[in-house]
């Protein structure tokens, strides 16, 4: 667990898929906690009253239902699961067992994004109709090499694991989508069959669109959405640390007047986990839906996954 403002403290750490012991015994040391070599050790803890998931997404369903039918709330990393049948198990679990299950969105906590929540909730910029997202890293030396790049362990490729942090700000934003086009290719890094890049284009049932360019071959990592409406638009850069200085920008439609924008700028350290972190304990303490719910994780992969569909098929894919 994270430390918030709360009394909640860090009880336990155990190890992932790799049973890296020595990392494990280091986080446990730095948070001061126990250290598990097994993480069913953890789920039969009396004391542990939450677990985060964050091992890769061939662990997530089987961790979290566990973890669930001992009477443990989950917060679990995205994507929610590998597959959507096991999102769905996962679900299930939850509804099944009442524990409060959230989907690692902490793309949601990013001062710029709920400042973007908070204008566009205003209608200062009105009716919503288009947003767009361009949102990669630059890889790394030996990347091909890690857990990412193993399609025996996740589910995609840059899409889902990158990407889909824009996907779930899409349907945040404007709501369910029906439509899905996409395009996706492995150019660079050795990774087949999971893609490197990957364009996606979304369009709703009432006309709204998103448009999505993520990829491993952005050479300076890069995070910049946009938000367009009929009386303005909101723009965020940044998210801190190697992605520059987090910053938004409100814009208004005004055809006589010189051009203007609000323009906010968020320095200091990235505490977009501890937010979340907070939410989720705050779901749980009044018995309600996190945001970014499982609901929401289920729902983003059902999109990723009609956009490789897509891209294998060559056709809108209609959901």
């Amino acid at each position: 667990m994270f430390q918030s403002n709360s009394e909640s403290r860090v009880a336990a750490v155990a190890c992932g898929h790799d049973n890296d012991i020595q990392s494990s015994q280091k986080l446990a040391n730095a948070v001061e906690a126990d250290m598990h070599a097994n993480w069913r050790e953890i789920i039969s803890d009396p004391r542990i009253e939450a677990i985060i998931v964050c091992t890769p997404p061939h662990l997530h369903s089987e961790i979290s239902i566990a973890a669930m039918e001992a009477g443990k709330h989950v917060l679990c990393e995205k994507p929610l699961a590998r597959t959507v049948d096991e999102a769905e198990s996962m679900i299930r679990k939850a509804k099944q067992t009442g524990k409060v299950l959230k989907c690692g969105f902490n793309h949601r906590h990013h001062p710029a994004i709920l400042q973007a929540r908070r204008w566009v909730d205003s209608g200062v910029i009105g009716q919503l109709d288009f947003a767009r997202c361009k949102y990669g890293i630059c890889g790394r030396i030996g990347y091909e090499n890690e857990w990412r790049a193993n399609p025996k362990l996740v589910g995609g490729g840059q899409l889902m694991e990158q990407g889909i942090h824009a996907i779930d700000l899409f349907r945040w934003f404007l709501g369910g989508f029906t439509e899905v086009t996409a395009f996706t290719s492995t150019k660079y890094w050795k990774i087949d069959p999971l893609e490197d890049s990957a364009f996606v284009l979304l369009r709703s049932r009432d006309g709204k669109s998103a448009d999505l360019y993520t990829s491993l071959m952005i050479w300076k990592n890069t995070f910049s959405f946009e938000l367009t409406g009929h009386e303005g638009y909101v723009s965020i850069e940044g998210l801190g640390g190697s992605y520059g200085t987090e910053r938004v920008a409100l814009g208004k439609r005004n055809l006589n007047e010189p051009f203007a924008e609000e323009i906010i700028e968020y320095r200091g350290p990235d505490e977009s986990w501890k937010k979340e972190w907070e939410e989720f304990e705050n779901a749980i303490k009044h018995g309600r839906e996190p945001l970014g719910s499982a609901e929401d994780g289920l729902q983003a992969m059902r999109l990723v996954q009609a956009a490789y569909e897509s891209n294998r098929t060559g056709t809108v894919v209609s959901i």
